[in-house]
C-alpha cells in the first residue's frame, strides 16, 4: 500500500481509491459488517479478505464466460483493481427461493422454492431505505433506459444460471443475491457491465443438506460464526485450503491527501 493515494469514496463495506492509471479504481474491502441499512454495525476481522477472494474468483469466472464486468485483477488479499464505471442507481435482486423481505412481504415460508426466478429492482438510496421500484419508475426518472434494463435483466439471468450451478456443485443452495451494474465508457462506446461484488455479503447461501446459513444472515440474525461460514464457502470453492486461515488483522486505512 502506498503512503499517499486519493480516497474517492468510502461506503459501508469498501473504500475506493484512485487507480494507478486513468479509468481505473482500487477497491479496498473492509472488515465492517452492517445490516438493516447500517442500523446494525460491527467489525468482524477477516471478513473483508474472504469477500475479496470469493468475489475475485466469481468475477474472474464471469469474465471468462464473456459476461462483462468491471474487474481487472486483485492487487492483494484486500484490494482489487477495477475499471471506473458510472454506477446505475439500482440494486438488482435475483430470487430463487423465498427468504428475507420477500417471505415477509408475501407471507411465504422461508425456503419455499419460487415458481421461477424473480428479478426485483431497488432504488439505491440509503436515506430512503433502498425502496423497491418498477421498470416504470426506472424509465420515468431516467435511472436507466429501456435497452439498459433489458441488458441488465439478460445478464442477471445468465449470472444466476452460472452461480446456481457453481454453488450447487459444492453443496450450497443459492437462495438469492444482489448485484449492481455500471456504465463503462470506452472512447465513443458505452456498455453495461457488472460492478460492485458478489460474495456471501451479497448472497443468501444455504447448505443443501442442513440448510445452515452461510451468508450475512448470520450477522443480521445474531447467529454468530460469520467468518467461519464465509471461510467454508471459500474452502468449498477451492479458494483456500482446509488449513488456511484468512488474514485476521484489521485493515490499516490510508489517509487521503
Amino acid at each position: 500500500m502506498t503512503s499517499r493515494r486519493t480516497r474517492i469514496y468510502e461506503g459501508k463495506a469498501k473504500i475506493l481509491y484512485e487507480g494507478p492509471e486513468p479509468g481505473t479504481v482500487i477497491v479496498h474491502f473492509k472488515d465492517d459488517a452492517t445490516a438493516f441499512n447500517a442500523q446494525k454495525k460491527a467489525v468482524i476481522e477477516g471478513k473483508g479478505v474472504l469477500n475479496q477472494r470469493i468475489s475475485e474468483f466469481i468475477f474472474t469466472r464471469l469474465n471468462d464466460l464473456g459476461i462483462p464486468t468491471h474487474f481487472i485483477r486483485s492487487l492483494n488479499v484486500r484490494e482489487q483493481l477495477v475499471r471506473e464505471v458510472e454506477i446505475i442507481p439500482l440494486e438488482v435482486v435475483v430470487r430463487n427461493v423465498a427468504a428475507g423481505s420477500l417471505a415477509t412481504r408475501l407471507g411465504l415460508e422461508e425456503g419455499t422454492a419460487l415458481p421461477r426466478s424473480i428479478i426485483e429492482f431497488c432504488y439505491k438510496n440509503d436515506a430512503l431505505g433502498d425502496p423497491m421500484v418498477s421498470e416504470e419508475h426506472i424509465t420515468a426518472f431516467g435511472w436507466a433506459a429501456p435497452q439498459e434494463i433489458d441488458d441488465i435483466m439478460h445478464m442477471s439471468i445468465r449470472i444466476n444460471d452460472f452461480l446456481t450451478g457453481l454453488f450447487l456443485g459444492i453443496g450450497i443452495r443459492l437462495i438469492d443475491f444482489k448485484i449492481e451494474f455500471g456504465r463503462l465508457y470506452e472512447n465513443d462506446m458505452m456498455r453495461i457491465v457488472l460492478a460492485d461484488e458478489i460474495s456471501p455479503d451479497s448472497c443468501r447461501l444455504w447448505d443443501t443438506k442442513t440448510n445452515d446459513k452461510m451468508d450475512k444472515d448470520r450477522f443480521r440474525r445474531d447467529m454468530g460464526g460469520l467468518v467461519e461460514a464465509y471461510q467454508e464457502v471459500a474452502k468449498r470453492l477451492g479458494i483456500i485450503s482446509e488449513n488456511e486461515k484468512p488474514e485476521r488483522a484489521k485493515p490499516k486505512l490510508v489517509k487521503s491527501d
